[in-house]
Formats: structure tokens, C-alpha cells, sequence
């Protein structure tokens, strides 16, 4: 039996995830902005970012690492230190003085690095020594992956618990979920598929054993702040940071089945409703409904919706929520603009990755600028 519940249907219905009522099922998606400030702390430019887009049914931060080494990207915020909890305090207050819900999207890129972001100028970690094919962007500029160094069996466990006490942070910091981002070619996904997991101790080999990180991990994260509060995201067939596998979706059907009797808030899969430069072609019948009954809970779709894309997979009931990226970031307002049936605005590109307050913070509103 699923630990959620359904109020109405409709993209701008309430529904209960977890222990949190939602406003709608307009979810603001993970974006990284690279904004944060020296220690990777937020800033106060953030707290009015996230202020501004409190009106989606629940806020998903920017990817989070939980380690100094979960780092890949320059100016991304962390959860690990005394400070940067501090930091995001003024953000959840921020969301939760508009009566917004915010979840923290916890984070460690593994072989998504590069050694001038690594403590001590190390090479970035990962299941298996395999670079993956491409660049990085660094605070130097673009430069080529190396090969990562393969976990040593006894380090895990470690790693596991930094994920717990990141979540305990998060919580203290104000947060009302966490995410757990095992999507997107970072450590956890590269733990589960064949392409970059050649592993023959306990965590790879098999796709039990592939399982297992995700599994101790997310049954660490539920320990320290309950089920209820805890998210994961997939991205199955999404080849994003050189990612494959051998058979996506026996993987990540037995992925989402392995969590269902976990009893967590939600399961967030990306599979874009067309195909994208972070997506593979589709091909044969989508996954998202597979992983809905396999994992018997709440599930978020993303991937590239619309208004109309997302109500038709809620009415089929392919997903329970949609999540938005680039049409929340270019749109503060973006459940009052799908409400009103009001044009969307134009995203500025060059200012998604890095900057000031242009194209982060002065996107216009139906009524103005700002909100």
C-alpha cells in the first residue's frame, strides 16, 4: 500500500507526499545555477531566487553535494559544513514564509569532476576506473574527464553515511523532503548501470550487487529522517555524463522495486516526452509507467512537459506529479501562468550556468518583475 495520498486529480490539485500536503502538482525541478558563494554557501541572491518560484506545489533544489569530494562543478552549493546549513536556513524560510514546500536534492557526482575541484587536487571517485568520454567544466574552463579512481570496498560505507548526515542537515536547515539524485550519470547512477560498474566485490558484478549502493544509501537517508520525507530520482534511458547500460529496464524496474517497501514520499523518473540531447531515442513502449507499478507509490514525471503533456500524463495516470526545469526557471510564476493560460517567457541561455542576478532573480511576472 502506498504511504501517499491522492486529493482530486488535476495538475492544480492538492496531494499528500509523505507527511507534506502539496498546493498543486507543479514541481520546480533540480536546476543547477552555480551560484553559490565562497565555501560553497548559498547567497542571499538564492534566497530570493527560490522566494520568488514558492508557488510551485514543492521547490527541488539545485543538485547538493553531501561531501567537499561530491563536488563537479565550480560555485555549486553544499550541506556539509556548519556554514552552509546556515546558508540555506534563510532560503526554506524564505519558500515557507510564501507558503511554499522545499526539498534539498542531495548530491555526489563521482566521476563528474575534476581534480582542481577535489580536495587536495585528487582524482575524483567512482565504482569502477572508467573515464567518462568528454569534458568538465571547471573554474579554468572546459577540460577533458580523467579516470576517476575506483572505491576501495572499505570506503563505502563511509560515503553511505555522509548521504545520512547530509539528510539530518538538510532537515535541521529548514528542508521539509530530501532527494536523493541517483540520476543523471553521478555516483549512485554509476553505481547501477553495467556501463560503468565492473566492480567484482559486493557492488557490482550482478545487478543485485549493482543495487546495493542505492539500496544502503537510501535505507541510511530513511533511518535518519524517515521514509516519508525521502525522495529518489532516475533517469533510465538518459545517456547524459557518457551513461549505458546492458538493459535499462530490467535495472531500473528492479531499481524501483527494490524501494518499494521502503514507503518513500515519492519516486522521480526522468524520461523526456520527446527526445532531447539528455535523452535516448525512444524506443519501443516508455518506462515510467513500469517503474510507477513497480515501485507502488507516488511518482514524478520530467522530462520536457507542457501544459498539455502534463495533464495528459496525470489524467492517464502515468505520473502523479510533473516536474518543470528550464519553463520554472525562465517563470517564477509558472503555476499562475498554466492557470491563466498566459505565454511563458523567453529563457536567457547564456545566464543558466553561472552570473549575477541577470536571467536568475529579474525574469518578469504576469503582474511585473520580481514577485
Amino acid at each position: 500500500m502506498s504511504n501517499t495520498t491522492a486529493v482530486g486529480t488535476g495538475l492544480f490539485e492538492p496531494l499528500v507526499v509523505g507527511d507534506v500536503c502539496l498546493a498543486n502538482r507543479v514541481v520546480m525541478a533540480p536546476m543547477t545555477r552555480n551560484r553559490a558563494g565562497a565555501g560553497n554557501v548559498p547567497t542571499a541572491m538564492m534566497v530570493e531566487y527560490y522566494r520568488q518560484r514558492a508557488t510551485a506545489g514543492l521547490i527541488l533544489t539545485e543538485a547538493t553535494q553531501v561531501v567537499p569530494e561530491g563536488q563537479g562543478y565550480p560555485n555549486t552549493p553544499g550541506i556539509h559544513s556548519p556554514e552552509q546549513v546556515a546558508g540555506w536556513k534563510p532560503i526554506t524560510a524564505a519558500v515557507h514564509a510564501q507558503g511554499g514546500k522545499i526539498a534539498l536534492q542531495l548530491w555526489h557526482v563521482g566521476r563528474i569532476s575534476h581534480t582542481s575541484l577535489q580536495p587536495g587536487g585528487k582524482l575524483p571517485v567512482a565504482p569502477s576506473a572508467i573515464a567518462a568520454a568528454g569534458n568538465v567544466y571547471t573554474v579554468e574552463g572546459m577540460k577533458p574527464f580523467e579516470t576517476p579512481r575506483a572505491l576501495e570496498t572499505a570506503e563505502i560505507p563511509g560515503i553511505v553515511q555522509a548521504y545520512a548526515t547530509a539528510a539530518r542537515r538538510s532537515i535541521e536547515a529548514g528542508f521539509d523532503l530530501v532527494e536523493i539524485h541517483a540520476a543523471n550519470g553521478y555516483l549512485i547512477d554509476q553505481f547501477l548501470r553495467s556501463g560503468t560498474n565492473t566492480r567484482t566485490d559486493a557492488y557490482g558484478g550482478s545487478l543485485e550487487n549493482r543495487l546495493r549502493f542505492l539500496l544502503e544509501v537510501t535505507q541510511a537517508v530513511v533511518q535518519a529522517v524517515g521514509a516519508r520525507r525521502v525522495g529518489v530520482r532516475f533517469s533510465p534511458l538518459s545517456p547524459f555524463n557518457d551513461m549505458k547500460d546492458s538493459n535499462p529496464e530490467e535495472t531500473f524496474v528492479a531499481a524501483a522495486a527494490a524501494l518499494k517497501p521502503l514507503g518513500l514520499a515519492y519516486l522521480h523518473v526522468i524520461e523526456p516526452v520527446t527526445p532531447t540531447w539528455r535523452s535516448a531515442p525512444a524506443e519501443g513502449a516508455r518506462l515510467t509507467p513500469k517503474l510507477h507499478a513497480a515501485f507502488g507509490g507516488i511518482l514524478m514525471a520530467n522530462g520536457g512537459y507542457t501544459l498539455e503533456t502534463a495533464d495528459s500524463v496525470l489524467a492517464t495516470g502515468e505520473a502523479d506529479l510533473v516536474s518543470f526545469g528550464v519553463s520554472f526557471l525562465a517563470n517564477p510564476d509558472l503555476p499562475a501562468r498554466f492557470k491563466a493560460g498566459a505565454g511563458l517567457n523567453t529563457p536567457d541561455v547564456p545566464s543558466f550556468y553561472g552570473g549575477d542576478a541577470h536571467g536568475y532573480i529579474d525574469y518578469p511576472v504576469l503582474d511585473g518583475v520580481g514577485s
